[in-house]
């Protein structure tokens, strides 16, 4: 069965743990220990600790790796708490638990970004929700073009460019009865 590992992340929980939204932002990106997250955030990196574990324990990270250090020691390095959609054999309830946990993901992205574009910094939000009346086929065009995007840029990003988060969600609004005989898919 899904757990929902989000937790309600609202402002005042942002605002609670204030370093917490960007630490999480950053660690999107890609995978890093709590020195690189320091020099990203211009702290040492004993005051990120704490925040770190609030993150660790509402789930939203987990340690990657351990990596060796000179001299033996060793460093914990972090990512995103990978969230994988339901099977097959899910339920209706599993499966929209899973996407209620994606678009509460997306909420914390469009409320740390907010914050972030009201203290000053430069953000875009881009976000459309539409209704469109398709055939099978086109339908079909749609969803891998989309999905061919998506997959270029992830394939060849750019060192220097914006890290973006992407949803694309395609919904089906009706029944969308039997494949016809001209080739439709089911």
């Amino acid at each position: 069965m899904f757990t929902n590992v989000f937790p309600t992340f609202t402002p005042e929980w942002a605002c609670a743990f204030p370093l917490c939204s960007p630490l999480l932002e950053c660690l999107w990106g890609r995978p890093q220990s709590a020195k690189e997250l320091a020099a990203w955030a211009g702290l040492p990196p004993d005051r990120l600790y704490y925040h770190l574990a609030q993150l660790e324990q509402a789930g939203l990270i987990e340690i990657a790796q351990y990596r060796r250090l000179p001299g033996g020691k060793v460093e914990r390095v972090y990512r995103p708490t990978p969230i994988e959609p339901p099977g097959d054999e899910a339920t209706p309830l599993e499966y929209a638990e899973f996407l209620g946990a994606m678009l509460e993901a997306t909420r914390a992205d469009i409320t740390a970004a907010s914050m972030a574009k009201e203290a000053g910094e430069r953000r875009e939000i881009t976000l459309l929700r539409a209704t469109v009346r398709l055939s099978e086929a086109d339908l079909v065009t749609l969803r891998e073009r989309l999905l061919e995007l998506v997959r270029q840029v992830q394939e060849q990003p750019d060192d220097q460019g914006i890290w973006t988060r992407v949803v694309v969600t395609l919904v089906d609004l009706q029944d969308r009865g039997q494949p016809s005989n001209r080739g439709d898919p089911a």
